[in-house]
């Protein structure tokens, strides 16, 4: 996964805290691209792009009154403190709030990806998540409904969730930095952890050596899903998924089930046109599952059978995930 040249290298503790700053001053009307610019001034040694945007999720917020004044800012950590107040009893922290009219409040979000190489190799990029965030009311908290738990005092009733169209607005919208990742530097610290290639570093290498490597760089068309938290042992997991970078549905895999040669060999061309780089068929199969895993052994049997319409190079890549496969 090293470069075949030198990589461009930057101070990421220093960008991020310089990346943090601008998110506090930027508003969100300057959209992804406004985004990818201002970084790339940041880092002039590096150009960004806006590659993706992920959203309708969700995380909880705050407390308000009836009239909107903030409560307060964090709604677990407000409702474990009430709690203990009134003995860890629950029912006795309703009963004394029921008729307070105080409110929950959710950030509804969505995250933007932007990305810059730094090098030729396929791991070789600098990923910026971004979160664009509202504050907006949730739900009244105590109500007549029976709840069992902080959890499920802290979710809408069923059936009376906020309409995601309109919900009442607490913040404006603004910018928030989720994390800044050398993706190629936590391909290595991952690698340190496990004796044995994970699906991530096969993936990678995939993609390097194949066609797709050759015509393209891996971060123009896919983002790094990263996670890291302790375990029960205190211990870092470290875990990293490919995602395609595709603002809605996967190109669609026309092959007739069964297929094979020629009528084969045009339904693989035809995807990889869709999605505008060689292989696709091959990475979107250990991925969205848009092309199903049969569709590999066809190949290797054509290529058996004399009829071949890959690259040597794809061909190897095809047979080393056969004899170890993965799948995200």
């Amino acid at each position: 996964m090293d470069s075949l040249d030198s990589v461009r290298r930057i101070d990421l503790d220093l960008f991020g805290r310089a990346v943090a700053e601008l998110c506090v001053r930027l508003p969100v009307a300057v959209g992804p691209a406004g985004l990818a610019r201002e970084l790339s001034m940041l880092a002039p040694d590096l150009v960004f792009r806006d590659l993706l945007t992920r959203g309708g999720w969700f995380r909880l917020g705050g407390v308000v009154d009836t009239a909107g004044h903030r409560v307060a800012d964090d709604l677990a950590a407000w409702g474990e403190k009430e709690l203990s107040r009134h003995g860890d009893d629950l029912q006795a922290l309703c009963d004394a709030y029921a008729a307070s009219g105080l409110r929950a409040t959710r950030l509804i979000g969505r995250a933007h990806y932007l990305v810059a190489p730094t090098g030729t190799g396929a791991a070789d990029f600098v990923q910026v998540e971004i979160e664009e965030l509202q504050e907006v009311v949730s739900h009244e908290l105590f109500t007549e409904r029976e709840v069992a738990s902080l959890e499920e005092l802290f979710e809408p009733p069923h059936g009376a969730e906020v309409s995601a169209s309109d919900p009442p607005p607490v913040t404006l919208p603004f910018f928030t930095l989720r994390r800044v990742t050398d993706i190629g530097a936590f391909a290595k610290r991952m690698a340190t952890r496990k004796p044995e290639p994970q699906p991530l570093h096969q993936f990678l290498h995939a993609w390097q050596t194949s066609s797709a490597g050759n015509a393209t760089h891996f971060c123009n068309h896919w983002i790094v899903a990263v996670r890291e938290y302790l375990d029960c042992y205190r211990q870092p997991i470290l875990s990293a998924t490919p995602v395609a970078a595709m603002n809605g549905l996967p190109p669609r895999f026309a092959g007739a089930y069964g297929a094979r040669g020629l009528a084969l060999s045009d339904a693989l061309q035809r995807f990889d046109r869709q999605a505008g780089y060689p292989m696709a068929w091959f990475f979107h199969m250990l991925t969205t599952k848009s092309v199903p895993h049969a569709v590999a052994h066809a190949v290797v049997d054509d290529i058996q059978s004399g009829f071949s319409y890959l690259p040597e190079r794809d061909v190897k890549v095809l047979k080393d995930w056969m004899h170890r496969p993965y799948v995200f």
